[in-house]
């Protein structure tokens, strides 16, 4: 009798092993990742990408687990890139203007195509990302992209004519520089994060931004004026990605979630730009600062100025040889075809 009962505790503490040992197993195969993404947690992009991070967990019944860095607290904004390929972090999100000439092709989103709303910009960016697929992307996983609605100028004096804007320095990145400069003013290179600080103390005169970030980065406390030179509009195209080799780890069943999560979020990070630009706006005029719409004859003229950097980059771009002017007139169709649905 005592050996009867012996060999069965004996074998229910065998069973509980093989519970636990099977526990062991499950708790090894959920894949932890790390999100390194370079706007502020308050920011709507960045609750925007915590959003998606809580769907992937969600379809995946836990077996992805993704850790958010924000604020660029795990890789600058100028190095999220360059981390997401080296392992550094697992997934990135920021600029691609943040390391102009990296990008070549993908810069013909950037340009000053007069971009209506996020919406639109952020579909435009995905379309033709899909279309062309540019070899300088090898590198990584591409998951979306995103694009911010029309970079408009904010000053602490105000701008109503190109003779205003002259000699001024204003805060700028990628080929925004160079629309700075074609206009007069003269570019002064800067992220998003280091804007507010340079405004208050003078460093810069200005900043070509999305209005959104009146609120988003509260550079309204810092600027009086706001010029909508939408007619000239230009986007920044943001990236979401993975390092490849973490990409190709993954479960068939697991990337899918991934692929149609990320279909999914193109539309809600362009509707939250859309919300954001709405609540710049707000924001900036709460506080008693002033939003100057130019004539139709200086727009006119912004947009005569500007004209020669989309000209120069179908030039050099075709001559390296990759797509110049074929991207322009692929991003040109496009803005149409979502400027139509998007209104």
């Amino acid at each position: 009798m005592k050996k009867r009962i012996f060999i069965w505790i004996a074998f229910l503490a065998a069973a509980g092993w093989i519970v636990a040992g099977s526990s062991n197993v499950l708790e090894a195969s959920t894949t932890n990742l790390t999100y390194s993404v370079f706007f502020p947690p308050t920011h709507g992009q960045s609750k925007a990408a915590v959003e998606w991070v809580k769907e992937i967990e969600k379809r995946t019944n836990g077996r992805v687990k993704i850790n958010v860095f924000s604020g660029g607290s795990l890789t600058p904004a100028d190095q999220t890139f360059d981390g997401v390929v080296k392992g550094i972090s697992d997934l990135g999100m920021s600029c691609f203007a943040y390391t102009r000439g990296r990008f070549p092709v993908m810069e013909a989103l950037d340009l000053p195509m007069g971009y209506p709303n996020g919406r639109t910009a952020t579909h435009v960016a995905n379309d033709f990302f899909t279309k062309f697929k540019p070899k300088e992307l090898d590198g990584v996983k591409v998951l979306y992209i995103h694009a911010h609605g029309p970079g408009l100028l904010h000053t602490i004096k105000p701008v109503k004519s190109l003779r205003d804007l002259k000699g001024m320095k204003i805060r700028s990145t990628g080929l925004s520089a160079k629309v700075v400069e074609m206009l007069g003013a003269v570019p002064v290179a800067m992220p998003q994060g280091g804007t507010y600080e340079a405004l208050q103390r003078g460093v810069v005169d200005g900043t070509f931004t999305p209005i959104e970030t009146l609120k988003g980065w509260k550079q309204a406390e810092v600027i009086k004026f706001t010029t909508d030179s939408s007619g000239i509009g230009y986007t920044t195209a943001m990236f979401v990605v993975m390092n490849l080799k973490k990409w190709n780890a993954l479960p068939k069943d697991i990337q899918d979630i991934f692929e149609a999560v990320s279909g999914q979020w193109v539309d809600v990070h362009g509707q939250t730009w859309d919300v954001s630009d709405l609540e710049g706006r707000q924001y900036t005029l709460s506080l008693g600062n002033k939003i100057i719409p130019l004539s139709k004859e200086e727009n006119a003229r912004w947009k005569k100025a500007v004209s020669p950097i989309i000209q120069n980059y179908m030039k050099t771009t075709d001559a390296k040889g990759l797509p110049g002017k074929s991207a322009v007139n692929e991003v040109e169709s496009l803005i149409k075809k979502y400027g139509r649905q998007y209104k």
